[in-house]
């Protein structure tokens, strides 16, 4: 069969996420380019592989049967590409990361200056991302590895096709109103019972790992904003409608009149690279993975 690889994995996006809009987002194509790869497969394979239903599509069977043997020939392609970049002595290729925007402010622009300096050969690429859509991109193949964050309270689901390795870890701390919590260096969740909250969605890992923190504290966040935004966070406890909990990472990206005070309780995130299984001994996939890892441990706790 006459097809290419962006057909195959356009179909196979589709089977993940419903629509043509959201498989355009997922692979940095338009709608329009993800219908021409669809409608070109079609005419590769000499069969129907979409049906419209309403204002949306479906696989027909040939479709679905497609797209299941596409997932396999994809991930051979894929294995194919490594062990011939296992064969080369030089460093050089073409990387894809996906990453939440904290770590393209703080992590990503260090780690290129290095891999300039020290792989010239090797360009990276980046897209971003939601960090909750960053593992399922990897598992996917529209990237080759991204950065994301993984929460003890909520952690990413572990397939065995993916690897993920622990960059840094950050603790949680409390931001609240400039003096609302006049001579208090610490303070416990508890405290914060009858305070309003400022949350991203109970439906995001990073909105249910706070969630389970302040149940196990004994009570159920009045959630007054539901903001996925950290700058957006940060300006409304500065103006004083809210709390939430912060990082040092977070703080970095918008300077604000607040007060940051220790948790009595331990509460983390893990900042973690994830990639597919077999690309893990890949050189440059096993070098890029140590250039983010020590510009993460330069500005981060180690992990």
């Amino acid at each position: 069969m006459d097809w290419t690889s962006a057909q195959l994995r356009s179909l196979v996006e589709l089977t993940r996420r419903g629509t043509i809009t959201a498989v355009a987002q997922a692979l940095g194509y338009t709608p329009g380019g993800v219908s021409q790869q669809i409608a070109a497969l079609e005419k590769a394979t000499g069969r129907q592989l979409l049906r419209r239903v309403g204002r949306r599509v479906e696989l027909t069977d040939a479709g679905a049967t497609l797209a299941l043997h596409a997932e396999r020939i994809l991930t051979t392609e894929a294995e194919a590409v490594e062990a011939l970049e296992r064969t080369r002595n030089e460093m050089s290729g073409t990387l894809r990361v996906g990453l939440f925007a904290t770590a393209a402010a703080e992590i990503l622009p260090p780690a290129l200056r290095q891999v300039r300096e020290t792989h010239p050969g090797l360009t990276v690429r980046s897209r971003d991302m939601d960090v909750d859509e960053v593992y399922d991109a990897v598992a996917g193949g529209s990237v080759d590895l991204a950065l994301g964050l993984d929460y003890p309270d909520v952690p990413i689901p572990r397939d065995p096709s993916l690897r993920v390795r622990e960059l840094s870890r950050e603790r949680f701390s409390l931001a609240v109103p400039a003096g609302a919590m006049p001579g208090r260096p610490e303070v416990s969740l508890a405290d914060t019972s009858d305070l309003g909250w400022i949350l991203p969605s109970a439906g995001s890992y990073y909105g249910r790992a706070v969630l389970n923190a302040c149940r196990r504290a004994g009570f159920e966040p009045r959630v007054l904003h539901e903001v996925t935004d950290t700058a957006a966070t940060l300006a409304l406890v500065e103006a004083g409608v809210g709390v939430s909990v912060v990082t040092d990472l977070m703080l970095r990206l918008r300077p604000s009149c607040l007060d940051v005070l220790d948790l009595h309780e331990t509460m983390e995130r893990h900042i973690v690279v994830v990639f597919r299984s077999f690309v893990e001994h890949r050189p440059a996939v096993a070098a890029l993975v140590d250039v983010l890892r020590a510009a993460a441990g330069r500005r981060f706790r180690p992990a």
